[in-house]
């Protein structure tokens, strides 16, 4: 079996896989968790996506027979990187679209990662990544009015939030979540417009508060970050 491992800013998330065959994933705050899980399994190859943490030390964790892969914008891709600082570009963009790829190939596709931050990426049907946007993901919003204010008080999402707020809290749950949706659904009118066959392709930790809010079809992939990691791992290990 192959091992994806994308560390996050807070959450370790990973998964086997059997060729494009997603056969167990995992997640944990705990690094040392994670390293008990792997204890004594026998890793054909690996590929790491880490933000937070040198990959060197997470392959120091695990037994791989074969190839160690960190991704990296230099790292062969299955996609074609058009962004104008490919260097800036956070290993997670790049898996989404690679992931995006798996699922819709030949078309154009926007991925919606809703996360810390909320990323729109925008892949070709030639298989070409061209960027999009990074905009403030919910979490964020409602911490920036706690700390940038005097008094607003530092609530969390929710769900189904009302559109008039009857007090302070709702009515910042309101503007968050309400003016979350209301983003998702502008921009998404917007690309469809330039690109009328788009196939759009939800994932993220806050997806879940938005998949049935939003106007235009879409495909929920909670595991897009996984299966791009993989795809890039299988073009990888083919050479």
């Amino acid at each position: 079996m192959n091992l994806v491992l994308d560390h996050g800013n807070t959450l370790i998330k990973g998964a086997f896989f059997e060729g494009v065959d997603l056969k167990e994933k995992f997640q944990s705050s705990d690094a040392q968790e994670i390293k008990n899980l792997l204890k004594g399994k026998t890793i054909q190859h690996c590929i790491v996506s880490s933000v937070s943490q040198s990959p060197d030390d997470i392959f120091s964790m695990i037994n791989v027979l074969g190839k160690r892969l960190s991704l990296h914008v230099d790292l062969p891709l299955p996609v074609k990187v058009m962004y104008e600082t490919p260097h800036t570009l956070g290993v997670d963009r790049i898996a989404a679209v690679c992931g995006a790829l798996e699922i819709f190939p030949n078309r154009d596709c926007l991925v919606i990662d809703a996360g810390t931050c909320i990323n729109f990426e925008f892949l070709d049907a030639q298989g070409k990544y061209h960027g999009g946007s990074i905009s403030p993901g919910v979490q964020m919003r409602f911490g920036a009015m706690h700390t940038f204010t005097a008094r607003l008080p530092l609530v969390s999402a929710v769900p189904d939030a009302a559109l008039i707020g009857g007090s302070t809290a709702a009515c910042m749950q309101s503007g968050v979540m309400n003016g979350v949706i209301a983003e998702i659904n502008g921009i998404m009118e917007k690309y469809r417009k330039l690109y009328p066959t788009l196939k759009t392709i939800l994932c993220g930790g806050d997806a879940h508060f938005f998949e049935n809010k939003l106007k235009d079809s879409i495909f929920v992939a909670p595991d897009l970050v996984l299966s791009g990691l993989n795809r890039i791992l299988l073009h990888n290990v083919s050479f």
